[in-house]
């Protein structure tokens, strides 16, 4: 009878350090190998095949692994593919079979569209993305067993050589056969667990289209984006370079054994008439300002001292493959409360803006090498490295990158949920939307170089922190004092704002409220085209698209300030499984990155016949030929879909050689 469904757990070695250099770069080392196969062959009982000590995989599974037909389930599936198309490859090259056209560098792994991630499943359910927490959380018969972290640390890595082990630098079955057993065992229990959580959540299906999402997904990591390692190699060298001059500027200013100690230093500051409470980035910007001569220049030279470019060139250094890329750099749906991505590895999400007018010529010069030249025409090496980070992400020979955006997609987003339409006019006629505020909150016109253009920094960053119900607290944490404006200026700046929103502030107290009655009746509610969903302990918030945002065990209880609010189960900010409070505008916020994330999927899916190989919350990257169009990648991009079809949306985009922020 043919198989319908396998449920896979690996255990496997390799010298190459997963944490830091990513499942795709651990599985291509020659020293890889899968030690143990965990499976289970339609529901059935799990077996597990001891590779490591001779035993061998059934013709039927083997066949099964590359037949599309056969759904294959593992809990973070992207590790098991990845790991068995090496071992594949490189055991039985003729039972491989990969997938796209050979252009394109995700051919070399197994096709990702029979497989089914039960970590996936966790996350679009508000759970952890670990099998440990969501064991936990679902309160499962059997749990991951805590031996397991030991018995991967000894097994499955290299071990240091000592007189007691005889210098050995790996640990094998025959040098603790009980520990083995045990391993064995823990894999047995992986794939039990794995099932467990499979059958617990069987109510409440994912759907068909966010497993469209994921393959998508997993085709772009397996794509990967390449690397200029000669601006990364050279990066790392002239910043090594650098420190070591500002080291020594910084010792000759102060006298000071190692000036980049926060104790010597804020003690050479007081001794200089200075009481520094810290010594952070911002804090140190501040005390510039009101400094001169060697105090002054002392907390320059720490600033470009503080600047952690190299830490992202190290990054990229240890996550390139064999073929030059980085794979492997987006989690899906690693934010499950709007499931946006999460970044990995590189952490493209969250990369330095670059400002500097002649980019290509900066970058020029570091990838030649030529440290004296940086020196005499960049004041500041560190920043300089910093700006550069982005255009070490290259398209390979013969194509470019076409990088197209969504312009301020949230507030399209916002406004077109709220009704707040002379927002969307604004959007309508291409009009920025930081003087159209500013006018709006002030009753004066407002030009970006023109007239009242001093209100448009007012417009910029009441639109950046207020629209998700932030009051004077997220204008300073928005940076407003450093911007210029007083204390005295930012409650009537909130006033002004929600004055000229009354439907956006309207629609946060409406979403609260709809919130509030779904957990308190166990009903559904509506505001709009939002449904309010409350079903077997779970609190759905069902968006336009369809999907789903999961809230675990909602309740309303009393918030900090002595009114009513909805708290959840979820993972918090301490990153431990905890209730959450949250309330109207938090709700909000999440609606709106949510919606904003359907839509960049909704693009996604109408270029996947082209190279998508990096994305940003609101931003794709397209490697292709050098004669494909940026009109029409953005033109694909303002495409609206059935489920929004009203919704003011632009797709902005430009090409080049290597990727920047235009």
């Amino acid at each position: 009878m043919k198989i319908q469904e396998l449920s896979v757990d690996l255990e496997t070695y390799s010298d190459v350090d997963i944490a830091k250099c990513g499942v795709y770069k651990y599985a291509e080392s020659d020293n890889f190998e899968i030690l143990l196969f965990g499976v289970s062959v339609d529901g059935g009982d799990v077996v597990v095949y001891d590779l490591a000590c001779g035993d061998t995989i059934p013709k039927e599974i083997m066949d099964a692994l590359t037949d599309d037909t056969v759904t294959k389930w593992a809990f973070n599936a992207s590790f098991e593919r990845i790991c068995i198309s090496n071992w594949l490859k490189k055991h039985y090259p003729d039972k491989f079979k990969g997938y796209s056209i050979p252009e394109d560098p995700a051919s070399k792994y197994l096709d990702p569209a029979s497989w089914k991630c039960t970590m996936i499943w966790s996350a679009y359910m508000g759970l952890p993305l670990s099998l440990e927490g969501v064991g936990a959380v679902l309160k499962l018969q059997d749990q991951k067993m805590k031996e397991g972290k030991d018995l991967i640390r000894y097994f499955c890595s290299p071990c240091k050589a000592t007189k007691v082990n005889g210098g050995r630098t790996r640990n094998l079955p025959e040098h603790a056969p009980d520990k083995w057993e045990t391993f064995k065992t823990y894999n047995k229990r992986d794939v039990d667990v794995e099932m467990a959580i499979k059958q617990k959540l069987s109510r409440f299906p994912v759907p068909d289209f966010v497993w469209d999402e994921y393959h998508l997904d997993q085709k772009i990591n397996d794509r990967g984006i390449m690397l200029d390692m000669a601006v990364v190699e050279n990066a790392i060298a002239f910043d090594e370079k650098s420190k070591a001059s500002l080291m020594v500027a910084m010792q000759n200013i102060t006298n000071l054994d190692n000036p980049n100690s926060v104790v010597q230093m804020k003690q050479w500051l007081s001794e200089n008439g200075i009481e520094a409470e810290s010594l952070g980035k911002k804090d140190v910007a501040v005390m510039i300002k009101d400094t001169t001569g060697d105090v002054a220049d002392a907390l320059k030279l720490r600033l470009q001292l503080a600047k952690s470019s190299v830490k992202k060139y190290q990054a990229m250094q240890n996550a390139v493959c064999n073929d030059g890329r980085a794979h492997g750099m987006f989690q899906f749906y690693g934010a499950n409360r709007s499931g946006r991505w999460a970044g990995r590895l590189i952490q493209l999400q969250n990369l330095p803006q670059n400002h500097l007018p002649d980019l290509a010529d900066a970058r020029e010069i570091v990838r030649t090498g030529d440290y004296d030249m940086l020196q005499l025409l960049y004041d500041d090496i560190p920043d300089t490295l910093s700006q550069l980070i982005r255009t070490a992400f290259i398209a390979k020979p013969g194509y470019k990158f076409i990088v197209s955006d969504y312009s301020a997609i949230e507030a399209r987003v916002l406004s077109h949920l709220a009704g707040e339409t002379w927002r969307s006019e604004v959007f309508a006629k291409g009009e920025d939307i930081y003087c159209a505020s500013a006018s709006q909150m002030f009753g004066v016109p407002v030009e970006k170089h023109g007239i009242n253009s001093h209100l448009r920094q007012k417009g910029k960053i009441a639109e950046l922190a207020l629209g998700y119900g932030g009051s004077v607290g997220a204008l300073k944490s928005m940076g407003a004092l450093e911007m210029g404006l007083t204390e005295d200026e930012l409650q009537p700046l909130v006033d002004s704002w929600r004055n000229a929103n009354p439907n956006i502030t309207a629609f946060w107290w409406a979403v609260d409220a709809a919130v509030k009655e779904a957990v308190t009746m166990r009903t559904t509610t509506e505001v709009g085209n939002i449904r309010f969903i409350y079903k077997s302990a779970m609190l759905f918030i069902e968006l336009p698209s369809g999907r789903r945002l999961a809230y675990v065990k909602p309740k309303l209880g009393e918030n900090q300030f002595g009114g009513t609010s909805v708290t959840y189960e979820g993972v918090g900010s301490t990153k431990k499984w905890e209730r959450i409070e949250s309330y109207g505008p938090k709700f909000v916020e999440n609606i709106v990155q949510a919606v904003s994330r359907d839509l960049l999927c909704f693009a996604m899916r109408n270029l996947s016949h082209c190279f998508i190989c990096g994305h940003v919350h609101d931003e794709l990257i397209i490697e292709c030929r050098e004669d494909a169009s940026v009109e029409s990648i953005s033109s694909v991009m303002g495409r609206t879909p059935d489920w929004m079809p009203d919704i003011l949306i632009r797709g902005d985009g430009y090409d080049t050689k290597f990727y920047k922020k235009d």
